[in-house]
């Protein structure tokens, strides 16, 4: 048809469902589980809108609503036969047959379907993704019938559930309606999931009383963080209120007991304000029975450690569901480890820092309970369709089985002295880079040098990913040019890109810090082509699969303890970049799996980290103490990077000087 297939693909809008790290896992693992062939779904939430787009203006960053679907989604199929109400506000009423959830307002979550297929293997898989509606006796069914138009209006209360992403990554905002999106997304799964399992028992969904015994050999769930973790009490309400089981062991195998071997809880983070704890009355207005349940389980949970631990009340107050003192909340990371039979960190130092340090009361109880599962990215997405020159090297030298199974990359060994296939891969990395050079030129109006070593800093921004530190680095090395230009110096371009969260506001200066530095660096004559600093804007998936495959260096720096994993790590490391980090997350078994003596491997340890922390960080010793950091410290502080603002970047080194963690 005389198009062009690449000119296509630019015009596809990224489907932002996610903020960063947990949900680009989310669609691995969902490639992943359609090329092993296993019968698996993603369940999650159709957003209207997406994670925002980013603009940059005059170094700020500013945001814009994503409106992804604007132009239609061909891959997603509505299912309305599958719609499915799901409950909210209202009151309990007890009696003799038990807790009935009444006086509720209703929402239906209405299914979209996308395809995810398998690579060459027959398989496709689904991600079902529900969308808000209000039913169309919404508002009418009362006695307000006078104001009909405001009645109709008002279905956009209903609707405003899937209406957009909170933008946060790493940060608990405990807002209303986020709650709501929770049990929205695992209310609809859980029946949706009940409705397959009952179908699949009689080939039919009627009204036949179901034997619940084989649930968890039939269906497994995994809580992916704390997000869906109201699908504990949720199954336990329909078990015990709809399907009328037992609670706890009466012959049969009794509702806590199925819901237990159901659920699986993965853990993404240990940073405490990334930790979700909602306030009791929230809850109580929004899901009276779910307090009731959550409140049932704390007790037998306490019943339990209070008769292994006798008068140790310390202990039940670290590990009760409930957090005391000022306003009540309700701590989702402890239920999800009650209510689950597996817990897993995202790498191993994580998953020893979950066990020892976050939850070692829990892990004390259960040892048997906490695993460790590393994180991944599938190799489809990140070798075959953004780096096809290195994935047919590879394929000509070790044959196209590795596509699925990456262990026999070790194949290439045996090639570590072929000069020509040394040569080969070195061209196709010029190659991406001779490429992504064209793009920054074209988006950003600077001239690129093509040799120069692409130092890449991708991710969201945040303190703790210390894009900061990277800053600081990048204003030392101005300075080292200036004082001696005609000193050897390997040119570099610094690429650092990430969305930060609109209410974050330290974030948001590191941004405007870094094109501050940007726009005096990149000016400088004495500068030339040695050093250029570019902030990469909007980034997001497909920008990632054109940055990636260009990167000479890889920057993964942050904080020892904090990372849990990091997942860009991988993919830089597997597009043939160089990485430069810390031991954090996963750097430290890719240290390990290439040998440390082939990473450029810096800074504290976890250890030290906690030594420094025992004995009191003074960051005006380092000040003093280093002539280069000071220079840069005062440059900030003095205005050289604001000079119609001299005050600008105030809070950022009164932050690096009084609380840097």
């Amino acid at each position: 048809l005389g198009l062009d297939m690449e000119e296509l693909e630019e015009i596809e809008e990224d489907a932002g469902l996610g903020n960063g790290g947990l949900g680009r896992l989310a669609a691995c693992f969902l490639d992943s589980m359609a090329t092993l062939g296993l019968a698996a779904y993603g369940y999650g939430i159709r957003y209207e809108y997406g994670i925002f787009n980013q603009k940059i203006r005059d170094g700020w960053q500013v945001e814009e609503a994503d409106d992804w679907l604007r132009h239609g989604n061909p891959w997603e199929k509505a299912r309305p036969e599958y719609m499915l109400p799901v409950h909210f506000y209202g009151r309990v009423e007890h009696s003799a047959s038990g807790a009935k959830w009444i006086d509720t307002q209703v929402v239906l979550a209405l299914p979209y379907d996308t395809p995810v297929p398998g690579y060459m293997n027959n398989t496709v898989n689904t991600m079902r993704l529900w969308s808000a509606r209000a039913p169309n006796d919404f508002n009418l069914r009362d006695f307000n019938v006078g104001d009909y138009i405001q009645a109709v209006l008002d279905r956009n209360l209903a609707e405003n559930i899937s209406r957009v992403l909170y933008p946060n990554d790493n940060f608990f905002e405990g807002k209303e309606l986020r709650l709501k999106q929770e049990y929205f997304v695992v209310a609809a799964t859980l029946q949706d999931i009940i409705r397959r399992f009952k179908a699949s028992k009689f080939g039919s969904t009627d009204s036949v009383r179901t034997v619940f015994d084989s649930f968890p050999d039939q269906v497994a769930i995994q809580l992916n963080d704390t997000h869906p973790a109201m699908a504990i009490p949720e199954l336990m309400r329909i078990f015990v209120d709809i399907e009328k089981l037992p609670w706890d062991k009466a012959g049969t195998p009794p509702a806590w007991d199925i819901t237990r071997r159901t659920f699986a809880y993965t853990n993404h983070t240990v940073l405490p304000e990334a930790l979700e704890r909602w306030p009791v009355d929230l809850v109580e207005k929004l899901l009276p029975r779910h307090l009731q349940i959550i409140y049932e389980i704390n007790q037998r949970h306490l019943d339990h450690i209070a008769s292994l631990f006798p008068n140790d009340v310390d202990r039940l107050r670290r590990m009760s569901l409930i957090e005391e003192g000022g306003t009540k909340r309700i701590n989702m990371a402890h239920l999800c480890i009650v209510g689950s039979h597996a817990v897993n960190g995202v790498a191993k130092i994580h998953s020893e820092i979950v066990k020892t340090q976050v939850f070692e009361d829990f892990a004390a109880l259960e040892p048997e309970k906490f695993q460790n599962k590393t994180n991944g990215i599938t190799p489809r997405r990140w070798l075959l369709l953004c780096n096809p020159g290195l994935a047919e090297l590879i394929a000509e030298k070790i044959g196209e089985d590795y596509v699925r199974d990456l262990s026999q990359l070790t194949k290439l060994h045996e090639f570590v002295d072929d000069d020509l296939f040394i040569r080969e891969v070195a061209k196709v990395k010029q190659e991406n880079k001779v490429k992504f050079a064209l793009y920054l030129e074209k988006e950003y109006k600077v001239k690129i040098n093509p040799s120069s070593m692409f130092d890449v800093h991708v991710k969201r921004i945040h303190e703790y990913k210390r894009q900061l530190m990277n800053c600081l680095h990048i204003i030392t090395m101005y300075n080292r040019i200036r004082r001696d230009p005609a000193k050897l110096f390997v040119p570099r371009t610094v690429i650092i890109g990430g969305k930060a969260a609109p209410g974050y506001h330290m974030a948001k200066m590191i941004i405007k810090l870094i094109n501050a530095v940007a726009q005096v660096v990149n000016n400088d004559p004495m500068v030339g082509s040695k050093l250029k600093v570019i902030f990469l804007e909007n980034y997001r998936v497909s920008l990632a699969e054109k940055v990636i495959p260009a990167t000479d260096l890889s920057e993964q720096i942050s904080t020892a303890g904090t990372e849990a994993s990091g997942t860009g790590n991988m993919k830089f490391m597997l597009n043939g970049a160089l990485t430069i980090g810390t031991m954090d997350g996963a750097n430290v078994e890719m240290a390990e799996e290439a040998g440390e003596e082939n990473l450029f491997i810096f800074g504290m340890r976890v250890e030290d980290v906690t030594e420094l922390d025992r004995k009191g960080y003074n960051a005006q010793l380092y000040y003093e103490r280093l002539p280069e950091l000071k220079q840069a410290v005062d440059q900030i502080k003095s205005g050289f990077f604001s000079p119609k603002d001299p005050n600008l970047f105030n809070d950022v080194v009164n932050m690096l000087f009084h609380h840097d963690r």
